[in-house]
């Protein structure tokens, strides 16, 4: 990682003149400026639902802290990135995390930089709340890993974007194996939601209700979902989804409905999501906003000015929009240089300027911040070097050798 593509994020969260903190280097540990307010803390999940379930609330991992951790980013001056966010006029700067059982539950660094709202006011489960993992078995609930990211969130005064309920992939085998007609999975797919939503309730600022379910054409994907129920599954996910909150108990905070996809940052994709919003809209379904993931190729991510022209167009519709799950991967991990990762930092601050130079644009959440725990050379072999911070937590000003 180059030092640079961490400071262009400061950067351009500073844009609006805002100062960049500074300090004697940084540690977890250092003396901060009296916290930013927390978003008010949702009452925490029921216990139990009409589900068979396997766990209840559980705790935030424990981590015990190092004296300090200076030197680790040192010479850097402390990257408040939530700070300026915030003080830009958005709710949160944010990370995905991917708890338990990835190892970043048990890493002492990776926990107190999360864990500080200073740097991250939001968490967005990477796959905790996914379908294979939150319903196992059929209305067969396990809540564990999802309980857990509320904790974090709830423990450390950040938002929760929860992280979601209809999508093409990691969907559990006994519903890629059965055998169903439209109207069996229809019932399946009802079930989940409202029964995910009834359990994390108010704890959620928002939910993705739908993820990715456009080809690069702007058609819709082949999904169990589209080919069994057709593309009426994608409407029909929005309705169980409106019906699951406006169920929620009086008092309750209600969590906002999200499309979220990548690709939806300039082209045919984004037009196709209009057309989407259009469609919700004359049925007199509820859509609150829009996540563009933005997971991008070094030399190939949107330009500043078509960003920007993209989220107002989601906005003009009626739409709050969010970055999701930014980050900006090199085609070939071993083949960089100083103007690649000068290119690579560039494209990082156009993506978080084309936030902050837009009102609707609610937060900003990368994809982890950390090379080590990047899904990048996982699903693409031979690139990577995607994140905000190298996998060892250090910084250079120099690529890697």
């Amino acid at each position: 990682m180059s030092l640079s593509r961490l400071v262009s994020v400061v950067s351009a969260l500073a844009a609006l003149g805002l100062a960049t903190p500074t300090g004697q280097g940084w540690s977890p540990h250092g003396n901060y400026p009296p916290p930013p307010p927390s978003p008010p803390s949702p009452p925490s999940p029921p216990a139990s639902t009409s589900a068979t379930t396997t766990s209840s609330t559980s705790p935030a991992p424990a981590s015990s802290a190092p004296a300090s951790c200076s030197g680790y980013f040192e010479p850097l001056a402390p990257p408040f990135l939530n700070d300026l966010a915030q003080a830009a006029g958005k709710l949160w700067f944010g990370s995905a995390t991917d708890q338990p059982g990835t190892g970043e539950d048990t890493n002492i660094l990776y926990q107190e930089i999360l864990n500080d709202t200073h740097i991250f006011g939001q968490i967005t489960p990477a796959n905790a709340m996914k379908f294979e993992l939150s319903e196992p078995g059929p209305g067969v609930f396990n809540f564990t890993g999802g309980d857990i990211d509320v904790a974090i969130a709830q423990d450390h005064g950040k938002y929760l974007r929860c992280h979601n309920l209809v999508w093409v992939s990691q969907v559990s085998e006994w519903v890629l194996n059965g055998t169903w007609t439209a109207d069996t999975l229809t019932a399946v797919m009802q079930n989940h939601i409202q029964t995910m939503i009834s359990h994390f309730g108010g704890a959620c600022y928002s939910w993705d209700v739908v993820n990715e379910a456009l080809a690069a054409n702007g058609s819709f994907s082949e999904s169990i979902w589209y080919d069994v129920i057709g593309p009426e599954y994608f409407f029909l996910a929005y309705q169980f989804a409106q019906e699951a909150v406006d169920s929620l108990p009086a008092g309750t905070r209600k969590p906002k409905l999200y499309y979220n996809d990548y690709g939806i940052e300039s082209g045919n994709k984004s037009v196709a999501v209009l057309g989407l919003i259009q469609q919700l809209n004359s049925r007199g379904l509820h859509l609150d906003g829009v996540g563009l993931e933005s997971h991008f190729v070094v030399g190939e991510t949107p330009s500043l000015e078509d960003q920007i022209a993209t989220k107002q167009a989601y906005i003009a519709a009626g739409v709050e929009v969010a970055i999701t799950e930014l980050d900006i991967r090199f085609p070939q991990a071993n083949l960089t240089n100083a103007t690649a990762f000068a290119l690579q930092a560039e494209e990082y601050y156009n993506s978080t300027a084309s936030c902050v130079q837009v009102d609707g644009c609610v937060g900003i959440t990368v994809w982890d911040f950390d090379d080590q725990y990047s899904w990048i050379p996982s699903s693409f072999p031979g690139q990577g070097l995607a994140d905000l911070y190298n996998a060892d937590f250090t910084v250079s000003n120099a690529p890697p050798p």
